[in-house]
């Protein structure tokens, strides 16, 4: 079971508001989404709760960090890959082996979470070394820009 991360609930409600905004009603009201978000953020705050369980939060709230989730880079591989050498721990991305194996099944919040512990780690070459091979956002390479 995965939690989800309130850095990402902040960037979620962050994300839909700025769609939002480019809808006269979104300057004045939170839309649905925004709203389902923000009370499950709220009771993190109240509770100090720093993750939330993906499979307990409500389906509206889940469904609009989902539609920001698909927005986000899928995976941290930059194609140079020490675990095919035998390394615990990807020296290009950072991933363990058995998160280098299991990708394709792991839930959205266990990536976030992967995703979360290689960056604050900052070590995998994709942060230095070789962060060119790193994609930005939108899927691009920072070298073609």
């Amino acid at each position: 079971m995965a939690g989800i991360h309130i850095t990402d609930m902040e960037s979620a409600i962050n994300w839909w508001r700025e769609k939002e905004r480019a809808t006269p009603a979104g300057l004045l009201e939170l839309g649905p989404e925004v709203q389902a978000l923000a009370q499950v953020y709220a009771l993190m705050v109240y509770y100090r709760e720093t993750e939330c369980d993906e499979d307990s939060m409500p389906r509206q709230a889940y469904r609009a960090w989902l539609a920001w989730y698909d927005t986000t880079q899928d995976t941290p591989c930059i194609a140079i890959c020490s675990t095919s050498q035998g390394d615990d721990l990807c020296k290009g991305c950072g991933r363990t082996f058995d998160e280098v194996q299991l990708w394709p099944e792991m839930s959205p919040a266990e990536k976030r979470a992967t995703w979360r512990r290689i960056t604050i780690e900052s070590s995998a070459w994709r942060f230095n070394r070789y962060a060119e091979r790193a994609p930005d956002q939108a899927g691009r390479t920072t070298s073609s820009d």
